[in-house]
């Protein structure tokens, strides 16, 4: 068992860390061992921004979005030399095990850091809003991101019913269009185009272009910005259909905001088996759901391989618009 542990979050802020850190501190001082967080990711593991947690240095966090240790891009942690550097500074505080919560790029992060900690125990947590972590079908902050941008398709659908408008709406999602496939599907948005998926712009302007003409009076359509720019995209489909075309670039806001109860309860579920497993010893697993049950995830497997959308939402998308 070991007796010291540290947390760090890393990579994109998602609502639920602080939830998860939490646990993590909470179920580590519960069992005996001395929990450090390390404020700023591991750029501030480079820079020994490193301090001892108490229980009430997370208390009154919970239902705080972001989080309060911190994150911060680190190219210097990249190198050989910056990773040698911030195992230097774990070691200088006898810390003995980490957990990380964060996203891919995060999670690769700890699994260099593994290769080069002769064994120091670390565990990941999958922290990002785009849940596109392989292994889990749930990701930390996912929930709240997705009501989030559902929230404002609500609020969109008033004005673009009030004037007849095509309203293009851009959400995040680079790479995986998770988020916009699922706030899509329960916006009722009449299309949805993520980067797994072709799309014929020229068909979706006919395609819209007769819907007006039989006496539609809007229609909602969410881009993820893995898909094409939703100001290009806004701009080309006024210019085709010549409707009155609008666009709407959500951005950092689907990061904020108090997490859901799914996010503060799954993290806080996730950051305990996470505590529990790194005082065990247990190193390189990524601890995620399911089918509603608690998966452990091979380190190195989550690293590299990627989550693939579920062609199932595809298909239902299409058949929903």
């Amino acid at each position: 068992m070991l007796k010291s542990i540290a947390v760090l979050t890393s990579g994109g802020d998602s609502p639920g860390m602080n939830a998860a850190t939490r646990a993590v501190v909470r179920t580590a001082i519960f069992e005996g061992v001395k929990v450090w967080g390390i404020y700023n990711g591991y750029q501030g593991m480079i820079e020994d921004d490193i301090h001892e947690l108490t229980s009430r240095s997370v208390s009154d966090i919970i239902q705080r979005g972001g989080t309060f240790l911190g994150t911060a891009r680190s190219e210097e942690f990249k190198t050989e030399a910056g990773r040698k550097k911030a195992l230097a500074n774990l070691k200088k505080h006898e810390i003995e095990g980490l957990v990380i919560i964060g996203g891919d790029g995060s999670l690769t992060g700890g699994s260099l850091l593994s290769k080069l900690g002769n064994g120091m125990p670390i565990v990941g947590l999958p922290g990002t809003i785009d849940n596109d972590v392989w292994g889990t079908d749930y990701t930390i902050g996912a929930d709240t991101a997705v009501n989030t941008i559902l929230d404002a398709i609500n609020k969109l659908r008033d004005t673009a019913s009030s004037h007849r408008r095509i309203i293009v709406i851009e959400v995040m999602g680079r790479k995986s269009g998770w988020l916009a496939m699922m706030s899509g599907i329960a916006g009722g948005a009449e299309y949805i185009l993520v980067p797994e998926a072709k799309f014929d712009l020229d068909q979706i302007c006919r395609e819209l272009k007769d819907s007006y003409t039989s006496g539609r009076r809007y229609s909602i359509i969410v881009v993820a910005e893995g898909a094409g720019s939703g100001i290009e995209i806004s701009k080309q489909i006024g210019a085709k259909t010549g409707i009155d075309t609008r666009v709407s670039v959500l951005g950092h806001i689907q990061r904020g905001g108090s997490p859901s109860v799914e996010d503060r309860l799954k993290a806080s579920i996730l950051g305990e088996r996470a505590a529990l497993a790194v005082i065990s010893g247990v190193s390189n697993v990524v601890f995620g759901f399911n089918a509603g049950k608690v998966v452990s995830i091979d380190l190195f497997d989550s690293v590299n391989n990627t989550k693939t959308l579920d062609p199932e939402l595809v298909r239902l998308a299409r058949v929903l618009t």
